[in-house]
């Protein structure tokens, strides 16, 4: 055993999900912690992952090691529904979902025509996503091509796994942020073939959600998907009792609102939709058949008033989920806060949320529904390199309630009901550190 030239060695408290379950009370049992683990990265990815005492007398001489004592190394989490162009609108105060889409959000997106806009947020936005220990979220932009042009330059320039795409939107929103069932494809297209597989960064196929575009754009979405399979598609999905009414009388002949989808050819592998909180017993199973995920979004349900997502519901009907914060209708860009309020959303409707399920979620399970566990969402070996170095102890209330905490998942459970960005001391992608909280006065 010999590693001639690591980029990276990292040493410390290491915690991830070794590999994927089909129900929640099965994943204590693939929890792995490493008391005093070391990692090896090169080129990006995990070539070695063990206890110190294993690999100490393997390791090159003259690559510096980098070793986080008392922290916690866990896998970067992963968001599975955001909105970019929504970063400046959030707290935007006392609309529900149809009515706050046109007070805020599309006056907002009309900004992002202008390029040097688009760039400015997009740039933030990342960041944002860093200093929080986000490392890959599936991402909206807005119909302007040069939204999504800026997203996946910024990301690129910090190697960081992105999936994104433009907005299709023909009717039912301002003329600004209209496009017509033509040029989505056409825009889509040239985008797909710009961006998909380029770097690290991935294209999603993204109508708004069904009210917001014709039969005939939808059509041309699902033609999409038919001749680019790998590409994503990523829209909204039974989120409001009004918008679900609405989708039934402008698509009269279809069953429901997913059945819009299923009929243009929108659902599958690698579709992700946001929200379902409301489902049919049969778009349950719809879901599990054709293999499509839900992004699970708690604050924004919260703050929206839409409703209670029964994640239990997803074991059940074995159907994927991942987290999303869902910002701007999300208050928060830490999946951390998201795993506390979905903690809230479980607990109002009598069921339990484990510490090891809501950190499934945010890693191993995310990598999931985005169909990227082979790549990310634990520290498996040959997977990419992207992790977050997290303090327990970021204020004075955490640190006496970790020095009480009785286990790993009571202090797990502990950072996941109090912790926000203040717990992220370093973010890592790609091997690459970039972000370092600043030091306290």
């Amino acid at each position: 055993m010999s590693f001639s030239a690591p980029q990276a060695i990292i040493r410390g408290r290491f915690l991830d999900i070794q590999s994927l379950v089909n129900q929640a009370d099965q994943i204590a049992e693939h929890v792995r912690y490493l008391e005093d683990g070391v990692m090896l990265i090169e080129q990006g990815k995990i070539v070695a992952f063990d206890h110190w005492e294993n690999l100490k007398d393997h390791l090159p001489a003259h690559v510096e090691i980098t070793h986080y004592h008392e922290q916690l190394i866990i896998p970067g989490m992963i968001d599975t529904h955001i909105h970019y162009p929504q970063t400046e609108m959030v707290g935007a105060y006392g609309e529900q979902l149809l009515s706050w889409l046109n007070t805020y959000t599309f006056p907002t997106e009309l900004q992002f025509k202008d390029a040097a806009y688009a760039k400015e947020i997009a740039e933030f936005f990342l960041d944002e996503l860093l200093k929080n220990g986000t490392t890959t979220a599936l991402v909206f932009c807005t119909v302007h091509p040069e939204s999504v042009d800026a997203l996946f330059e910024a990301a690129q320039a910090r190697q960081m796994r992105v999936v994104a795409g433009k907005v299709l939107m023909d009717r039912h929103a301002p003329d600004g942020l209209c496009d017509t069932a033509e040029r989505a494809y056409n825009e889509s297209k040239a985008l797909i073939e710009k961006w998909h597989g380029k770097g690290r960064a991935l294209y999603a196929i993204t109508p708004r959600f069904a009210p917001t575009s014709t039969p005939e754009q939808l059509a041309r979405a699902g033609q999409l998907k038919q001749e680019f399979p790998d590409v994503y598609v990523h829209t909204h999905l039974s989120e409001n009792k009004d918008e679900i009414a609405w989708v039934k009388d402008l698509f009269p002949e279809q069953t429901g609102y997913l059945d819009v989808y299923q009929h243009y050819g929108l659902t599958g592998k690698r579709s992700v939709f946001a929200h379902c909180v409301h489902l049919e017993e049969h778009e349950w199973d719809c879901m599990h058949q054709t293999d499509s995920a839900i992004a699970f979004c708690p604050t924004s349900n919260l703050f929206l008033g839409s409703g209670l997502f029964p994640l239990k519901k997803t074991w059940d009907k074995q159907v994927k989920v991942g987290l999303g914060t869902d910002i701007g209708a999300g208050t928060s860009f830490s999946l951390l806060q998201t795993v506390n309020e979905a903690y809230k959303v479980q607990q109002l409707q009598g069921d339990k949320l484990s510490a090891y399920e809501s950190f499934y979620h945010a890693t191993l399970g995310g990598a999931k529904a985005l169909d990227l566990d082979d790549k990310l969402g634990n520290f498996a070996l040959g997977k990419e390199a992207d992790f977050v170095v997290l303090d327990l102890k970021a204020t004075a209330l955490q640190a006496l309630r970790q020095s009480r905490a009785k286990s790993l998942e009571d202090a797990l459970f502990a950072l996941f009901t109090m912790g926000d960005d203040r717990n992220v001391e370093s973010t890592y992608v790609y091997g690459q550190k970039v972000y370092q909280k600043a030091a306290s006065n």
